[in-house]
């Protein structure tokens, strides 16, 4: 038998847009101060949007040159797709697969003076192996931790290491995404933090090209000229890092989630709906079969909670999300037959769901809900 397409399919899809990715690449640039570059983070898959068409986009089309992956698994996935550009690893690399980072020529992030050693330890003779050295400044993640006379002793003995070049040091903001006094002071003091780094590894004759603390948030709220790159991630696909949080710019969701109607059929009031009957008809009703679950990544916990998009309305979730169905109530849609397209989160005419939206309804962020996307559901560019 022919091998079979999932785009083929329609069953669950998400439609990803390059147009909108090309706008909000052009909306996060110009919230930069003058001399910061880019960094685009396109761990998990993308947040989720699927790298085969967000990469060369990114790369090719935006002009980004700078890129940041969770692994190294992710490093390997993007050289294969024939990414030229840098490529940081932003989490733990085993020091035994020193030659493995050699020969995709990526930078990895030094975790701590331990792993440093093992790391240079590890490396081929006469190599060197490219690195970043992670700061720990209030995160309590990776990186080397102490007050500023400990970093600076510590950053010193990596920096000189013979199997490492260390081309720059960066941190993470934590809070960056609250507008809460408290919280500004914070991320403040922990972007002084590293700057301090900086110049007391200045004092000792350290010099190095790349220093970086702005992410999505803190590029949004914390714009600093003093760093060189700003790791963009979740903004470029249009969402935002604090979603009760204004941001400066206006930015347009990358993806949108759709299925299909399988079925439609009328039941009688006091009919139960789905799994465990949480739900039952008061009313004779329309129900519309709709052929995605979660098992394709839209979450069980939205069950009877949330709203899909058809013909331009809104119809609410009937009873349990199943693991490839859910049923949903279009009593009030007139025409709805088989092979409707049903907009999870996205636009249908005047109406829309972000997955900003969705998120609150269940008490998490949107990161989740677009990283959480199964890979059985194939991402389709569109312009």
């Amino acid at each position: 038998m022919q091998k079979l397409k999932k785009e083929a399919l329609k069953r669950a899809w998400a439609e990803i847009s390059l147009s909108s990715l090309k706008s909000n690449v052009e909306k996060c640039r110009s919230l930069l101060p003058e001399g910061v570059e880019m960094m685009s983070v396109v761990k998990a898959n993308c947040y989720g949007h699927g790298i085969e068409n967000v990469i060369p986009c990114l790369e090719n089309d935006c002009g980004v040159s700078k890129f940041a992956v969770s692994n190294l698994v992710e490093a390997a996935e993007l050289r294969d797709l024939g990414l030229k550009g840098s490529i940081l690893i932003l989490g733990y690399t085993p020091p035994k697969n020193a030659a493995d980072l050699l020969e995709l020529d990526v930078v990895q992030a030094i975790t701590d003076a331990d792993y440093a050693a093992e790391l240079s330890k590890s490396c081929p003779a006469g190599k060197k192996v490219r690195c970043h050295l992670a700061v720990d400044t209030g995160m309590t993640r990776i990186g080397i931790r102490g007050d500023e006379k400990q970093l600076v002793s510590q950053a010193e003995e990596i920096f000189l290491l013979p199997g490492l070049c260390v081309e720059g040091i960066f941190t993470h903001l934590s809070s960056a995404d609250s507008a809460d006094p408290d919280d500004v002071k914070y991320t403040e003091a922990q972007i002084e933090k590293l700057l301090a780094l900086k110049d007391g590894l200045a004092k000792r004759g350290v010099t190095f090209a790349e220093t970086h603390f702005l992410n999505s948030a803190g590029a949004a709220y914390h714009p600093d000229p003093r760093g060189s790159l700003a790791r963009f991630g979740i903004m470029q696909f249009g969402l935002s890092p604090n979603a009760e949080l204004e941001l400066p710019v206006r930015l347009k969701p990358v993806m949108q989630l759709k299925a299909a109607v399988s079925q439609v059929k009328t039941v009688e009031a006091g009919a139960d709906v789905s799994y465990g009957r949480t739900f039952t008809t008061q009313r004779e009703t329309r129900v519309a079969v709709v052929t995605i679950g979660y098992a394709d990544g839209y979450p069980r916990l939205l069950s009877g909670k949330a709203e899909v998009l058809i013909k331009g309305r809104r119809a609410k979730i009937l009873g349990r999300v199943c693991m490839d169905q859910m049923m949903i109530d279009v009593t009030d849609i007139e025409g709805v037959r088989e092979g409707d397209v049903v907009t999870l989160f996205g636009s249908d005419g005047d109406e829309s769901i972000t997955a900003d939206q969705l998120a609150q309804k269940i008490g998490t962020i949107g990161y989740e809900i677009v990283c959480g996307i199964s890979p059985r559901v194939p991402r389709i560019a569109v312009e």
